[in-house]
């Protein structure tokens, strides 16, 4: 099914509350984690992290929303990260936009990069101009 076709239908990937899943997912549609995941999730789409979600592993997604908590090394967001109050946000970010609600917890560093450059350059390394 093609990506198009994915968002037409409302095709979202669901680890539920009460799953444990150990390793990466790789996915090109949404994927919402209800559970917990152990592993890197890289999505070209939408990554949501519900209120007893857990992500221990780097993200890489177009748009992301947390409620739950994420323990990565690193959060790379193309377009919108934002955080909900309930949110726990452990790592570096790189993001195009980024809204924090109050109550939300962060620890890390977070830089923005222009809507010029395509991809987010991952922290530690010079951004392509």
């Amino acid at each position: 099914m093609k990506e198009n076709e994915q968002r037409e239908f409302g095709v979202v990937n669901v680890i539920a509350n009460g799953t444990q899943l150990e390793g990466n997912i790789v996915t090109s549609g949404d994927i919402r984690v209800d559970g917990i995941v152990k592993g890197n999730i890289v999505s070209k789409a939408k990554v949501i992290v519900g209120r007893e979600g857990r992500v221990e592993g780097n993200v890489t997604c177009a748009n992301v929303e947390i409620e739950g908590h994420v323990n990565a090394e690193s959060l790379n967001v193309s377009n919108l990260l934002s955080l909900k109050a309930t949110a726990n946000m452990i790592g570096n970010i790189v993001t195009g936009k980024i809204a924090i609600e109050p109550g939300a917890e962060f620890s890390g560093n977070c830089r923005m990069h222009s809507a010029k450059t395509a991809t987010p350059t991952p922290m530690g390394q010079p951004e392509k101009k």
